[in-house]
Order: C-alpha cells, then structure tokens, then sequence
C-alpha cells in the first residue's frame, strides 16, 4: 500500500469507529444476503460477532504500513476460519459486503480513491488468512 493509501483508509476508518455497531450489523446484513450460504458459519450472536470484527479491523487499519504486526495474527484467523469451513471464494463474498458497507456508511466521503486504497488493505489482510489456511502443512494437521 502506498502511505497515501494507507493515510486514506485510517483516516475514513475514524469515521467508522462511533458507528462500528450500526455498520457491523449493516455488513452481516449484505453478506447473508450475496451469500446465504455463509449464514450457518456465524453461531455467535451477531452483535458479538460484529464487535470481534470491528476490533480486528481496527488492530489491521493501525497496523497498515507495518503489517509484519498484524501477519501472525492473521494467518492464525485465516486457519480458524478454515477450520470453520471458510473457503478462499467466501472472500469475495466479504469483500463485496464490506465495501457496500463502507459505501453506506461514508456515504460521499467514499470516493473512488478510497474504494482502491480498501480495497488494497482488505485484499492484502484476506491474502494472508487465505495464504495460512492453505498452507499444506497446516490442510495436514487438519485432515
């Protein structure tokens, strides 16, 4: 990511941080509905669930230009989540809801420039988890 990028996501991210509840619920919302499929792979009540996420999202947004932070971390939430039955086509499906919720949420503030400079740090973040769950050392251990 180049630092404008990543200036432009932590700032639009602060935007984000007073509405994180609505906005969760607004992506849970749009991914069941590109995706049903990925409903039964949510348990956790979702206000729960949408508070781990926006945590997350925040830990990766502040590490962004220092992601060697945050690989471990992620690589380890990508083998969870293939353990879940996560599958690297469902990243596309979370893809396409998180940048409609961002839409939503920013509403005009979400400018083109920005659609690019998220779209770079949630492809870069979901490359790592799908790079992990991949891992055949780790298919191994799980077969």
């Amino acid at each position: 990511m180049t630092p404008q990028q990543i200036a432009l996501v932590q700032d639009s991210w602060k935007k984000i941080v007073p509405i994180r509840d609505m906005a969760a619920l607004l992506f849970y919302a749009r991914l069941f509905e590109l995706d049903p499929s990925l409903r039964p792979h949510f348990r956790k009540p979702l206000d729960q669930q949408g508070r781990k996420l926006m945590g997350m999202l925040g830990t990766a947004v502040g590490c962004l230009g220092r992601m060697g932070e945050i690989t471990a971390t992620a690589g380890d939430l990508g083998r969870r989540h293939a353990a879940y039955g996560v599958k690297d086509e469902h990243y596309d499906s979370v893809a396409e809801a998180f940048l409609w919720t961002l839409e939503q949420a920013l509403d005009t503030d979400f400018t083109p420039e920005l659609r690019e400079a998220w779209t770079v740090a949630y492809t870069t973040l979901a490359n790592v988890m799908k790079d992990a769950a991949n891992d055949p050392a780790f298919s191994q251990a799980v077969a």
